[in-house]
């Protein structure tokens, strides 16, 4: 894989799950993280911890991704030279857990797309004509084997990652003849903070979701985003699927009708 180190790169959702997963797998290959997320106090934790372990450079910032006025506020406001952004790493996002859709709460689908599908727009949209103007650059995007299929009690979770994959699909339409990459990683069955998030700090039901299935780690994830990110300038990985080994048992069982969620 090619030599990244010195570059910058800002990933979103940095304080927990595959988003702190890549800035430690980053930071360990030489690369300048500006890491977004709404815990400062964890991401401030994990940029002191980087910065000494692998000597680099580490900005943190507090924001939600789902309010554009802040997302723009932190890209506009960033010192000049952590604008020449090379690696977007868009990992925030989350879920909430419901019976049907027509029990579901409005409220819920309302946090669901405007953290997966807005804040990815969001972000996008203030740090990708920083890449135009440079010509050069890579955007990575966090997704979820949900964009390849539906399983009860997640329809509008597994909606927005079918629109992420359009978007991810729609940006490398757009930025044709500009030097820009765009990679999506489907990730399956990692072993993050999402479920437990996703059930509103249920532990029980969120360890569920891994019973008989070696999950993936965040860091497993994050090195396919670095295979992605690693190839030669005229390479570009467009989706990456990645699971565990016994997905389709795991699988089998969550779309098998009266699944206990």
């Amino acid at each position: 894989m090619g030599d990244v180190s010195g570059k910058i790169a800002f990933i979103t959702g940095a304080s927990s799950g595959i988003g702190k997963g890549c800035a430690e797998l980053f930071a360990s290959q030489g690369v300048n993280l500006i890491l977004a997320a709404r815990r400062i106090e964890r991401l401030d934790t994990l940029s002191e911890e980087l910065s000494k372990k692998h000597n680099i450079e580490v900005l943190t910032r507090e924001l939600d991704v789902s309010r554009q006025a802040d997302v723009e506020s932190t890209v506009t406001n960033l010192p000049e030279k952590w604008k020449d952004i090379d690696i977007l790493i868009s990992s925030a996002g989350l879920g909430r857990d419901s019976d049907t859709f027509h029990d579901g709460s409005i409220s819920d689908w309302d946090e669901i797309i405007d953290t997966n599908l807005k804040g990815l727009l969001y972000v996008s949209r203030a740090i990708v004509p920083l890449m135009v103007k440079r010509n050069a650059g890579h955007i990575a995007i966090i997704g979820s084997t949900a964009a390849h299929s539906v399983v009860p009690g997640s329809l509008v979770y597994c909606a927005t990652k079918w629109g992420m994959n359009a978007l991810a699909k729609g940006f490398k339409l757009d930025l044709a003849g500009i030097n820009i990459r765009v990679t999506i990683v489907h990730a399956g069955r990692t072993e993050t903070e999402f479920r437990l998030v996703m059930h509103r700090g249920d532990a029980e039901r969120a360890k569920k979701h891994y019973e008989g299935v070696v999950p993936l780690s965040s860091k497993d994830v994050a090195e396919s985003v670095l295979f992605a990110v690693s190839q030669p300038s005229h390479v570009n990985i467009a989706e990456i699927i990645v699971t565990p080994t016994d997905y389709e048992q795991y699988r089998s069982k969550a779309l098998a009708p009266n699944q206990d969620k």
